[in-house]
Parts: C-alpha cells; sequence; structure tokens
C-alpha cells in the first residue's frame, strides 16, 4: 500500500488534535492466532479451564495483542505517512480484554518535533484502547517518525528535472 492524498504530513496536525478509530470485536480466533505467531500459549489465555481459577474466570486477550490491535485501529484515525515507529514508552494494561469485547483507539497528538529541514518530524502521541464499556483497558505514550512536506516538495523538485 501506498500513501495516499487522505495520509497526512507531520505538518497537517497540531498539538491537542484527538482522533476516535473505528471499533473492533475480539474473538477467540485473534487470541489463537496471536498465540501461534508469538508463541506464548500461556494458559490465562487459551486455556479455559485453567482460567476459570484465576481473578479473571475466563481467558484474557495477550497484552500484546492490544496494542497490536490497536495499532491497527490508529492506522486511519488518523492516516499518516508514516516512516518509523520510534517508541512505546509509559504503556500500561488497566483491565483485561477479553473475547467478545469490542475496542477503538483514542490518539490524541502530544508533541511535535519536526526534523531534517522539514523533510520529517516526531510526534509524540497518546494512546488509548477503550472497550465497549467505555473503560480504558491500555494506555500509554508512543512516538513516530512522519514524513514532513518538505520531503513532497524535494521528490516534486527531483520528478520536474528528472
Amino acid at each position: 500500500m501506498s500513501f495516499t492524498e487522505h495520509h497526512k504530513y507531520f505538518d497537517d496536525v497540531e498539538v491537542g488534535q484527538e482522533w476516535e478509530s473505528p471499533c473492533r470485536t475480539i474473538t477467540e480466533t485473534d487470541i489463537i492466532n496471536f498465540a501461534g505467531l508469538s508463541g506464548d500459549f500461556n494458559p490465562i489465555h487459551v486455556d479455559h479451564e485453567f482460567a476459570k481459577n484465576t481473578p479473571f474466570r475466563r481467558p484474557i486477550a495477550h497484552g500484546l495483542l492490544g496494542i497490536s490491535i490497536g495499532s491497527g485501529l490508529g492506522l486511519w484515525s488518523p492516516p499518516m505517512r508514516t516512516l518509523a515507529f520510534i517508541s512505546l514508552k509509559e504503556w500500561h494494561f488497566r483491565e483485561p480484554i477479553f473475547v467478545g469485547d469490542t475496542i477503538h483507539a483514542r490518539t490524541k497528538v502530544l508533541a511535535k518535533e519536526p526534523r531534517s529541514r522539514g523533510r520529517r518530524g516526531v510526534i509524540t502521541w497518546q494512546r488509548q484502547i477503550i472497550n465497549q464499556e467505555g473503560e480504558v483497558v491500555q494506555e500509554g505514550i508512543s512516538m513516530t517518525l512522519v514524513e514532513g512536506r518538505a520531503a513532497s516538495k524535494e521528490g516534486e523538485k527531483d520528478s520536474a528535472d528528472g
């Protein structure tokens, strides 16, 4: 997939802006597939009998599955010209995510730092994963490297020269 005219540049977002993603319901297949992909077959995720004896009384989704799905949900909220994921910090797992929960992501721009004469910049985001009850189940801070408008102008100049 290439960037489209809908993908925002670093310059197009401002500190304080917020977005809400579409929703997605977590399935048992999601959890089993993630266990197979990650190798994490901890019984708290995949064993219903074991999970009956935990504080949750049923299997819970992997914490990293929540982060991964949240990342996918946030892909279009907002659609950015992201070049790299730089860091994830201060991530908190507030509540479990269960099979059947419907989650969405809330994203807010906390800070922006231009780099390379406007060809790109670092955006610091607050990310929250929220369930159908309105509870924040996961949240934290992430940073991404995003293409700036100056890079686009350089590309246009190179095309005209070529």
